[in-house]
Parts: structure tokens; C-alpha cells; sequence
């Protein structure tokens, strides 16, 4: 199951898009709520539709939404919107 999304995949990407979530709602660098809080707006949008695509069985969209929801984080981490300094969760140089 090399280059397949199967069952363990996706509950992975679920479970790494929800934390890094979590961590950036707690963690907006002050003079950023705006920023941040369309960030998030993204985020959420994304990965409710990797819930739909999911639940209807089309995996490979529903990856997709979840890698574009955490690039969402990364690209909010790397222009300083979000203060968060775990590099298991988020793109962090």
C-alpha cells in the first residue's frame, strides 16, 4: 500500500491537521488576530471538506483538503502570524 490513502493515512492527516490547529488558535502573536483568525477560518473550511469527500468514499480529495488545510498552518507559522515552535506538527526553519 505504497502510494495508496488508505484508512491509516487519512486518520493520521486528521489527527496532525486537528492538533496543529488546536496549537495555533491558543497561539496568535498579538497584532495578528485578524490574520490568524483567517487562517483558521481556512483551516476549519478544509478540513470540513476532507470530512465530506471522506464520507463519500473519494480519499484522494480528502488528503488533498487536509495537505491544503495544514499548509494553511505552515504558511501562517512561517510569516509569523501563529507562535509555535513544534517542528513535528508544522514547517518550522
Amino acid at each position: 500500500m505504497k502510494n495508496k490513502i488508505g484508512t491509516e493515512k487519512l486518520k493520521k492527516y486528521f489527527k496532525l491537521t486537528k492538533e496543529g490547529l488546536t496549537e495555533v488558535k491558543k497561539n496568535i502573536f498579538k497584532g495578528k488576530e485578524s490574520e490568524g483568525k483567517e487562517i483558521i477560518e481556512m483551516v476549519e473550511n478544509y478540513v470540513s471538506d476532507a470530512h465530506h469527500f471522506k464520507d463519500k468514499g473519494d480519499w484522494v480529495n480528502a488528503f488533498a483538503a487536509l495537505n491544503y488545510a495544514h499548509g494553511w498552518l505552515d504558511s501562517g507559522v512561517r510569516l509569523k502570524i501563529f507562535d509555535v515552535d513544534d517542528d513535528e506538527l508544522f514547517t518550522i526553519c
